[in-house]
């Protein structure tokens, strides 16, 4: 037999993307005991601590991106997670590496396992894009600003990670080189990078 009296609730994670913080779902309307309900009933699945999805909904194409764009909504998609989506690495992260405010408390999510970077103001907010990522709007530097920041984290991705994407980005059809340099300036890896650059080229 259909549980009729979900259908109102079910319609409200429809509404968003069929994925909901429980924070959120309880402002929307459903209240928290009754998401507890639709989880026992299989209504609901709960995909991590504090997440859930529509049962009926498809699967996550990007799970951790989506889980990250949700429950970290200050956090920018960086170094190598943010190559990994714009193709410019051969490495898998293990890891989702995420960018945040100085500002900003470390979040407390139980997965996708998390790298935190504090940034000041003009790194933190320069070259963030938004994509659309199953319903979910996801916050991710841009490949020029990727670039720049594996060089400034060397230490962190390793010089061999920061090369190969420097490479991987000239081989781009049309890489903008000043917008590259741009981000190098404000990343303060100018002087390290430009050798490179110019060696590519």
């Amino acid at each position: 037999m259909k549980d009729n009296k979900y259908e109102a609730y079910k319609k409200i994670f429809d509404a968003n993307s069929g994925i909901l913080r429980a924070s959120t779902a309880v402002k929307l309307g459903i209240p928290e005991h009754v998401v507890y309900d639709m989880v026992r009933k299989g209504q609901v699945i709960k995909e991590s601590r504090g997440l859930y999805r529509l049962a009926e909904s498809e699967p996550l194409g990007n799970p951790d991106l989506v889980y990250v764009g949700l429950m970290i909504p200050k956090g920018v998609v960086f170094l190598i997670s943010a190559l990994y989506f714009h193709n410019l690495t051969t490495q898998i992260p293990h890891q989702i590496y995420i960018a945040l405010p100085q500002s900003i408390k470390k979040p407390r999510i139980a997965y996708p396992p998390t790298k935190y970077f504090y940034l000041s103001k003009a790194p933190y907010e320069a070259g963030i894009e938004e994509h659309n990522l199953d319903g979910v709007r996801v916050r991710i530097y841009n490949k020029e600003k990727t670039v720049a920041d594996c060089f400034k984290h060397r230490n962190q991705v390793g010089m061999d990670v920061a090369l190969e994407a420097l490479k991987d980005y000239l081989r781009l059809s049309s890489p903008n080189i000043s917008l590259l340099m741009e981000y190098a300036r404000i990343d303060r890896v100018e002087r390290v990078m430009r050798p490179y650059v110019e060696a590519l080229l």
